[in-house]
């Protein structure tokens, strides 16, 4: 049974604990606000890209040849997983569920006989996967000096990733993030970039709508997808930005509570100690008494 001092020394050092959880969760509710918008901002703009394209694609003829974004190389063996994580822990499963969902995906695309490569933008993600897959793992991207995210930070990816595809490195891309739904739920998402999935016109608008563009849509959309590329990218960021402070702000009230239970439980194991040390020091010294 431990001693008296060791039980004051474990509810000291829970109580610090306690506090650095609790300053956590407070700094982590103010950044998810600003997060939060943020990423509630870029949806619509990134969805209206999506519509724009959808509305290009579906003006060209049945025999145009479409940038290569959009069609791919006609082949699926080389496969390029965008991995984007935190670059801290201490914000519970936010980054094992999308290391989760891409491992799952490159074993998949492994066990198929598929090359897999894989860009991690992240720390903790990079952690992870070079347990496993050290010799797929291409490159890792850090933004630890990121305090707010920019798009500036994603063009550079973005261009990486066209850069990569145009040297013939890769035939498919695809992104894993997870997307922002609620403090207490962070969704993690595979999104495919390249080639493109374009939605119906229909699909992307909710009606059928007839547009001329000059010049004509083959230019347009070899300009505008390769900005549609930074653009979901930068995307995926944020969400990621809310999706780790929502996450963060979570695990770090789970915390400070299961610390305060502990607490609770520390101090009445160190009562009863004392009380019963307490209890033998009197029976001893009437025993000596009685003795006399």
């Amino acid at each position: 049974m431990p001693s008296l001092k060791d039980l004051r020394n474990r509810i000291a050092s829970v109580k610090a604990t306690q506090k650095i959880t609790k300053a956590m969760q407070m700094v982590a509710a103010a950044k998810l606000r600003r997060a939060q918008l943020a990423a509630e901002a870029a949806r619509p703009f990134a969805q209206r890209m999506e519509a724009v394209l959808a509305n290009l694609a579906g003006g060209m003829g049945p025999d145009a040849q479409g940038p290569a974004l959009l069609s791919g190389t006609g082949q699926d063996k080389v496969h390029l997983l965008v991995v984007c994580t935190a670059e801290r822990g201490l914000c519970g499963a936010f980054n094992s569920s999308i290391v989760r969902l891409a491992r799952e995906r490159a074993l998949s695309l492994m066990g198929q006989g598929k090359t897999v490569k894989i860009l991690c933008v992240g720390k903790k993600g990079y952690d992870q996967l070079r347990r496993q897959f050290e010799k797929q793992i291409i490159e890792l991207i850090e933004l630890r000096s990121v305090k707010q995210m920019a798009f500036s930070d994603a063009d550079p990816i973005g261009r990486k990733i066209i850069g990569m595809f145009e040297a013939g490195e890769f035939d498919v891309c695809t992104i894993f993030f997870a997307r922002f739904r609620s403090v207490i739920a962070q969704i993690p998402t595979a999104l495919q970039l390249i080639p493109a999935q374009i939605p119906t016109a229909a699909a992307a608008t909710g009606a059928q709508a007839s547009y001329d563009y000059e010049p004509n849509e083959a230019d347009i959309l070899a300009t505008l997808l390769p900005r549609n590329i930074s653009i979901q990218v930068f995307r995926a960021l944020l969400e990621n930005a809310a999706s780790e402070q929502g996450a963060r702000m979570s695990s770090m009230d789970n915390a400070t509570r299961n610390a305060g239970d502990m607490i609770k439980k520390q101090t009445i194991t160190y009562n009863r100690s004392r009380q019963a040390m307490i209890t033998k020091e009197l029976i001893e010294i009437i025993s000596g008494a009685e003795a006399l």
